[in-house]
């Protein structure tokens, strides 16, 4: 009989979930870290701008690849054993981050960093949806959800912290090197997540892990190298070779089905409109989340010419935002249901009109500390909407599948995030394309364009969550 949580207020069970929540943590907060760390990382390493790029994009690329793949092995060899050979990996690939002596070595270390990440993030959630059940379920999803949003607001704070403070003279190298003695800990303790597996063992499908990989990769690198490069006929011919690709992937995954062959993702389960609903809504919030943090670092570092740390300390209000919203969710969906994260998606889109209409006003004699009300909204608008979403997408899911639904969900935040990257370039970096630092006017113009792309996708995802809560009502 597989073993289960029972209940939160068990010692051994709040440690499960904390280790959970502690890995998830540093998955995400190693997406967003890294880029204060870029001035100091080029200096040091003496790395060109392509390199960077690659950099901070390896992570991103290597993680978003595998995810899929990471939630069949999970189901097959057990989740928690696989969470462990990924925590493994991902602190030796920190290791390798933190002791890279050349821009070359950090770009192989920070992709194999995202595929051990990969091996891992499934595991997070597919834990908690099959070892908790009604109520428990919600509080962990919210949890889980607060602290993947506080990852990326720290990776704004803690990542100018220690580049600023300098421990030891290892400059950027702690924002990699303070991985290790987390995922130590992590390996340690991690017999305190039960173990569980898919009810049928299944064999995993490597074909369709080629394809849908291949397919993967062609479609986020024009996405991600868009912010760098621009887009050439080669970034549209890699999107037009994706889609064909996974277009095949689907129909090979269709045959498996038929034919009752396991499949790596179930093409009914695609088919669900909620799943399929809830999953757009996961890339859409995530890629509103990328698009705001990097256009925020750059308006406030490039454009205002704060430092790392002072941006990140103006970041702070934002963050108790989203701790106060991440809080009260879990009750305010309990009682009112979808509609709660409705409404939270109208003030998330209310705080970008916020935004957007003082960065306008403002223009280049925009003051950094004007910003905090606004902050604030945004942080609160995340909150109510990032927390409990992901409880909400996967509860869609029978438990049987919920390896496979966790990866395709933490596959959609990854594209989000890639999604994001591109509008950037595109309604960002095309404004401040050959501006220097400094020019304050020219970056308040860029944001407000990038912060328009965030005002319609947040609104589209007000609407799907109207529809969404008014097909639970009717069906209820």
């Amino acid at each position: 009989m597989k073993e289960r949580y029972t209940t939160l207020s068990q010692p051994a069970t709040l440690l499960g979930l904390f280790i959970l929540l502690l890995a998830g943590f540093m998955t995400i907060l190693d997406l967003f870290i890294v880029n204060v760390a870029i001035p100091s990382i080029q200096g040091d390493l003496g790395a060109s701008f392509s390199q960077i790029a690659f950099i901070v994009a390896g992570y991103e690329l290597g993680f978003g690849v595998l995810l899929i793949t990471g939630g069949r092995l999970g189901d097959r060899f057990g989740r928690r054993r696989l969470f462990i050979v990924g925590m493994f990996g991902f602190t030796i690939t920190s290791a390798l981050c933190g002791l890279a002596i050349n821009p070359d070595m950090l770009i192989i270390a920070r992709i194999l960093q995202g595929l051990t990440a990969a091996m891992m993030q499934p595991q997070i959630y597919s834990s908690i949806r099959v070892n908790f059940s009604g109520r428990e379920r919600g509080i962990a999803f919210s949890l889980l959800g607060m602290v993947l949003g506080l990852a990326a607001i720290a990776g704004q704070v803690l990542g100018g912290f220690i580049v600023e403070v300098d421990f030891g003279g290892l400059g950027w190298r702690m924002i990699f090197l303070i991985n290790i003695p987390i995922g130590i800990f992590s390996i340690l303790t991690a017999r305190f997540i039960p173990e569980s597996h898919a009810p049928e063992r299944p064999l995993l499908d490597w074909g369709g892990v080629v394809i849908v990989s291949l397919g993967l990769i062609l479609f986020l690198v024009p996405l991600i190298e868009s912010q760098n490069h621009g887009w050439t006929i080669w970034s549209f011919l890699s999107l037009a070779a994706a889609a064909w690709i996974l277009f095949g992937f689907w129909r090979h995954q269709e045959r498996r089905r038929l034919a009752k062959r396991q499949p790596l993702v179930d093409t009914m389960l695609l088919r669900q409109s909620r799943f399929a609903m809830g999953g757009s809504l996961v890339l859409l919030i995530y890629s509103t989340s990328s698009v705001f943090f990097l256009c925020y670092a750059l308006l406030v570092q490039t454009g205002l010419g704060l430092s790392p740390l002072s941006a990140g300390i103006l970041f702070v209000p934002c963050s108790i935002g989203f701790t106060a919203a991440s809080i009260a969710a879990p009750r305010l969906v309990e009682r009112f249901g979808t509609m709660t994260i409705f409404w939270g998606a109208v003030f998330y889109t209310f705080s970008f009109a916020v935004l957007i209409w003082q960065v306008w006003t403002a223009g280049g004699d925009l003051v950094a500390v004007h910003l905090i009300t606004a902050l604030v909204f945004v942080g609160i608008g995340q909150g109510l909407v990032m927390t409990p979403l992901l409880n909400l997408v996967l509860g869609f899911v029978e438990e049987s599948k919920a390896g496979m639904a966790s990866g395709i969900i933490s596959t959609l935040q990854q594209v989000g995030a890639a999604v994001g990257l591109a509008a950037v370039s595109i309604f960002f970096g095309s404004v401040v394309a050959d501006a220097d630092g400094g020019n304050s006017g020219l970056y308040a113009s860029a944001f407000v364009n990038a912060m328009f792309y965030n005002l319609i996708a947040s609104l589209v995802s007000a609407i799907l969550l109207w529809k969404m809560a008014k097909e639970r009502v009717e069906g209820s």
